[in-house]
This record gives C-alpha cells, sequence and structure tokens, in this order.
C-alpha cells in the first residue's frame, strides 16, 4: 500500500488516534529489527523509549491535537531485537481518513547526532572534575598554604624583633632573607587567587569614585620610589596636574599602577627612566607609563596580557624571571571590568608604553552610577 515510500530511505509508520499503528514501510521495520506482524496494531509508544514515551503523551499528542503538523522533533525508539536506541528526527501530520483521525510520522535515523551527544556528556564530565580540581586546589592555596607562609614571615619578625635572643648581622640577613622569599611566594599565591577569581566572574562590586591622578600616582610614587632609586632608574611624572580626574576603584586603579610600575622597573636597566604622564581626551583620562627598557616584540605585543606569559628578561638578571605572569593578565582585566582598558605600544631596544585608559568623570556632574559596567 506504501509502494514508492516502502523502500524511502527513512522510516514511515501510520497510526490512528489511539496510537494503534496502521501501516509502516520496510525501512523502519528493519531500523527496529522487528517483523511487520510485529508492529501492525500495536501502540506506535510501545515503540518508544521511556523518556520519548513521556514527551509522546504529554507534548506530541496535544500539539498534534492543536495543530496539523510538527516538525523537527528528537525522540528515541526501540526495536524489539535491535540492542541499542534508536536516535530519531521525526515530522509528524495529522489527517482524516474515513471519518477516523490518522497520523504519519516520518522518521530519520540521527547516528552521528547521538555519537555527538556522547562526546558533550563525556566533556560535561571531564569538565566538572576539572572545576572540582580547581576548586580543591585553589581553596587549598587560599588556606593550607597562605597560613603557614604567614606564619614564617610572623616568626621572621619575632626574631628580627630580638625575641629569643640577639641575632649576628649574618644571621639577621638570612632571616631577612627568609622573610623577602616568604613576602614573594605569599605574592605568587596571591596572584593566581586573584586571577582565578577574575576569570570565574567572582570579583566584588567596585567602589567607583572620581579620583585625581596627582593624588593616586603620589601614594602609588611613595611605594615605587625606594625600588626605583635602588635600581639606579631616574622617575619622571609628567602633565599630570591635580585638575587631571578619572572615574575608578581606588584599591584596584592602584593594584594597575604597582603592577605597571613594577614591570617597568624590572624590564628597565640601571640608568635608564621611566616617565609617567596623563593626558584628557574626550570621554576618557589616560595615563601612560614609558620606560627606555629592552622593549618587546611585535608578535608579544598581545600575548604579554594572555596569563602566564612573559617577555624573557635580560641574561643575568633574575628578577626578569620572577612570578607567574598574572600581573598583565589581572591588570587588563581590572581596567576593562572598570570600563577601561589596558593597551602598550613598544620598540625592541627602545622602551615601552603601557596606556592605562579609564572614564572621565561627567562634565555635567551627573551620577557615576550611570556609567555602564559599574556594579562590577
Amino acid at each position: 500500500m506504501l509502494g514508492l515510500l516502502d523502500r524511502a530511505p527513512c522510516g514511515f509508520v501510520t497510526f490512528a488516534s489511539d496510537g494503534t499503528i496502521r501501516d509502516v514501510n520496510t525501512t523502519l521495520l528493519e531500523m527496529l529489527e522487528a517483523e511487520r506482524a510485529e508492529v501492525i496494531g500495536r501502540p506506535f509508544e510501545s515503540f518508544l523509549t521511556i523518556a520519548s514515551r513521556i514527551f509522546y503523551q504529554t507534548h506530541l499528542l496535544p500539539m498534534l491535537k492543536l495543530q496539523s503538523s510538527v516538525e523537527e522533533l528528537f525522540i528515541t525508539m526501540r526495536g524489539r531485537g535491535a540492542p541499542d536506541d534508536l536516535a530519531m528526527l521525526a515530522n509528524f501530520s495529522r489527517r482524516e481518513q474515513d471519518d477516523v483521525v490518522m497520523y504519519d510520522a516520518v522518521l530519520m535515523r540521527l547516528r552521528e547526532r547521538r555519537k555527538w551527544e556522547d562526546e558533550i556528556v563525556r566533556a560535561k564530565r571531564a569538565a566538572e572534575e576539572a572545576n572540582r580540581a580547581n576548586s580543591a586546589l585553589l581553596s587549598m592555596m587560599s588556606h593550607d598554604l597562605r597560613t603557614p607562609i604567614g606564619a614564617i614571615g610572623g616568626y621572621c619578625d619575632l626574631l628580627t624583633m630580638g625575641v629569643r635572643g640577639p641575632m649576628s648581622d649574618a644571621q639577621l640577613t638570612d632571616v631577612q632573607r627568609m622573610k623577602k622569599a616568604s613576602e614573594y611566594l605569599l605574592s605568587l599565591i596571591n596572584d593566581v587567587l586573584r586571577f582565578a577569581r577574575l576569570s570565574a566572574g567572582q570579583i566584588e562590586n567596585l567602589n567607583m569614585q572620581t579620583l585625581g591622578a596627582d593624588t593616586i600616582l603620589t601614594e602609588t610614587e611613595t611605594l615605587m620610589g625606594p625600588q626605583m632609586e635602588q635600581r639606579g632608574i631616574e622617575y619622571r611624572r609628567e602633565k599630570c596636574a591635580s585638575a587631571v580626574k578619572l572615574v575608578a576603584d581606588p584599591d584596584r586603579l592602584q593594584q594597575i599602577l604597582l603592577n605597571l610600575l613594577t614591570n617597568a622597573a624590572k624590564f628597565t636597566p640601571s640608568g635608564g627612566r621611566v616617565t609617567v604622564s596623563c593626558q584628557t581626551t574626550g570621554e576618557h583620562t589616560l595615563i601612560n607609563i614609558a620606560d627606555t627598557g629592552r622593549g618587546i616584540p611585535s608578535e608579544k605585543l598581545e600575548r604579554i596580557f594572555e596569563p602566564f606569559v612573559q617577555v624573557a628578561g635580560s641574561a643575568g638578571d633574575p628578577d626578569t624571571k620572577k612570578g607567574f605572569g598574572l600581573g598583565l593578565a589581572i591588570s587588563r582585566e581590572l581596567a576593562r571590568r572598570m570600563n577601561g582598558d589596558l593597551t602598550v605600544i613598544s620598540t625592541p631596544g627602545v622602551g615601552s608604553t603601557f596606556t592605562l585608559t579609564l572614564r572621565s568623570p561627567p562634565q555635567d556632574g551627573g551620577s557615576m552610577a550611570s556609567l555602564p559596567g559599574l556594579d562590577g
């Protein structure tokens, strides 16, 4: 009765409004590994898996009663002899035959879709396992590592204060080195934790304020001045008048500036120069930090903002190899969270200029909360 449909490259089945199968083509019988006598007269839903049977009863039949056709549904079937479920893409239509409502279904087997679904499930499980491992690692770093390292620093302070008696100059030097090493290790751990929180979007709300560029730079220079002087680097500040304002979270801004100035000092040789300048352009305020260091190759100008990427330092300078390469990645992410950006231009052998761009305060005195993204 089905004629050309009997050997069509897709399954075809007709069932009545009570669900009993009235006709089926050979293609579908072969998919189900069933004989015609085993299928004709049986309920269509008896060949569906449990999940598809529920869908058939709660969604498919009600939809077919409301509209004449339903297209591109995913269902799974199980034949009498087939060992595995059959993934199908199905189209259904309703018609009347001798005053009896009939439903026709065209069924296309989806072999690749099932394979990719299995792959997605496996990938999801692997990602969940990785997330659990990552959370466990970060928890361990946050507590199990930071706590004893902090204790080491505290004991170093007590020894330096003479709590256990006077120390010789050599002993004092050793304790100070221990203290410095513990502080360095703690800073690395804090960088990893900070980057992990930023990557996961777990940064607390930003305290956005109107700040004077002169004020924030003065505070940062107080912290960086001794390091610049110790390394024999000239430091200059230009064109940063008190009238230059910007909108930022003061703590996050100082963190970015400290990262940039620390990098500038790290990669600028003794006798070199670091220059900080400011300018206001339209709705933005720019802080430029220029150095006379070795510069950055053009192919690495964007990569240096990726996590765990560092530019090789000068041979024999161990300071340039310190860290995990997270400072610039964290700084750019923080800048963007504050509606700004961090960019760089560089010439190898001449130096680099990092530009921190942030919003200027509204000229009309409007509320800072009106700027997008200030909710962190």
